[in-house]
């Protein structure tokens, strides 16, 4: 009887990773996953045993023991830009390095998931450490095939694709970009039959292939496209959006991901999209594989039910809402403090003693800036949330005790806290990890 295979699958509970992890098992392949987080993996694909690894990190001897039974190595790790969670040259490049370094000498299949228009003269650091990346594949002795997606479209939203699927979902509006770039999709299910072909050696070794659709198609084309998929009326008006609006967004964008937002409008993706997405897809049929679908075949293999249509229309206001929670928190504490004896007062003609009037304020106050602050942070993003739903319910709490009569205040100062709440309370869903 034939030893089943077995496949380590290093970023297993990103959107490519897990899509070829349950790919290989479908095959009959015996799944590893590598990753650093473990409620991701745990929400990816709790069926399988896991290895916790920080990738960047990880050295060559490390490798070694833990890819001691692979037959199969996939390496579908990846970061868009330098933030406080991601450095690019350490995961594209180090990383790979200590890979092959660790793999030389075995009879083990790699699989390096890259990326359409990778080249060291790549416009971005992206592009530019992912091929300085597959040139060390391509240099070393290994058993390698290199696959490159163009831009993946499947049934979890994630980056580029999700802000496509928020865009085609503007009420009213359409929007295109100037120059119309041209883009090549591919869908996430031939992305991952690509790697299980290449896993269990039915595409040469040696092989390097663009995964792309046949043609690219303007980006307002792919917009229009995702709202029919949506079943969203087509927009009353289009918008033409001027690519150095968009700088701005991406300077921003960036500034936040120190902060720990892998937004998808970062400079990067900005500036991949305004050169395009495109690759040369004639290599992979060549090579033995199944040609890949066009975005309307690739479309009408995803049913779009309502959570598409919610993820879609949600997305774009959870940054909004993050913001409003920020301001409306540090605002509020602000004003506090700055009006402190005015605060002050409103506790003091309660019969509530001088100093715990001052305490109630200056450490309400202060409480409210941090959680304010804290819910810019990704990482504290959500327990802020929370947190602000517990204060706010203290709140009304103890404005009933103290001070019941203002319910029946027509500026509404307790009743207006219960839809803030309720604001932090859905934005702590909508910022869930994925």
């Amino acid at each position: 009887m034939e030893r089943r295979k077995t496949a380590v699958v290093l970023g297993a509970y990103g959107l490519i990773g897990a899509a070829c992890a349950r790919a290989l098992m479908a095959r009959g392949v015996a799944v590893i996953g590598v990753g650093r987080s473990q409620v991701a993996e745990r929400r990816a694909l709790p069926m399988i045993r896991w290895i916790e690894r920080d990738i960047a990190r990880t050295p060559a001897s490390t490798w070694a023991e833990d890819l001691a039974d692979a037959d199969i190595v996939v390496n579908a790790a990846g970061a868009l830009q330098d933030g406080a969670r991601d450095r690019l040259a350490a995961i594209h490049e180090t990383a790979v390095f200590n890979l092959v370094a660790a793999l030389e000498g075995r009879a083990v299949r790699f699989i390096q998931i890259s990326a359409v228009g990778a080249t060291v003269e790549a416009s971005t650091a992206f592009l530019r450490t992912k091929a300085r990346g597959d040139a060390a594949v391509m240099a070393s002795p290994l058993d390698w095939v290199i696959l490159r997606p163009a831009l993946v479209l499947g049934p979890q939203a994630y980056g580029g694709t999700a802000l496509l699927r928020a865009a085609a979902a503007i009420p009213c509006i359409g929007v295109s970009l100037d120059g119309d770039p041209p883009i090549q999709t591919v869908a996430l299910s031939d992305v991952a039959e690509a790697v299980v072909e290449a896993g269990l050696g039915a595409i040469p070794a040696r092989t390097v292939a663009d995964l792309a659709e046949a043609r690219a198609r303007p980006f307002s084309q792919v917009v229009a496209a995702l709202r029919g998929w949506l079943g969203l009326p087509r927009p009353k008006v289009t918008v033409r959006l001027p690519m150095w609006l968009l700088t701005p967004v991406g300077w921003l964008a960036d500034g936040l991901g120190w902060l720990g937002w892998r937004s998808p409008v970062r400079s990067t993706a900005l500036s991949v999209l305004r050169g395009g997405v495109m690759g040369h897809p004639t290599a992979w049929p060549a090579a033995g594989g199944r040609p890949c679908r066009a975005l309307e075949e690739t479309l009408d293999a995803l049913p779009a039910t309502t959570q598409e249509r919610w993820f879609a229309r949600l997305f774009l206001l959870m940054p909004i809402a993050v913001a409003c929670l920020a301001v409306f928190w540090i605002g509020s504490g602000a004003i506090a403090l700055a009006m402190r004896s005015t605060a002050e007062g409103v506790l003091l003609v309660r019969g509530v003693p001088p100093a715990l009037a001052t305490a109630t304020v200056v450490g309400g106050a202060a409480v409210d800036i941090l959680l304010g602050a804290a819910v810019l942070a990704r990482r504290w993003a959500q327990p802020a949330c929370l947190a602000m739903v517990a204060v706010s319910a203290a709140y009304l709490v103890g404005g009933t005790i103290v001070a019941p009569d203002l319910w029946a205040d027509p500026l509404g100062p307790l009743m207006k806290v219960l839809p803030g709440a309720v604001l932090a309370l859905v934005t702590a869903v909508m910022v869930a990890e994925r």
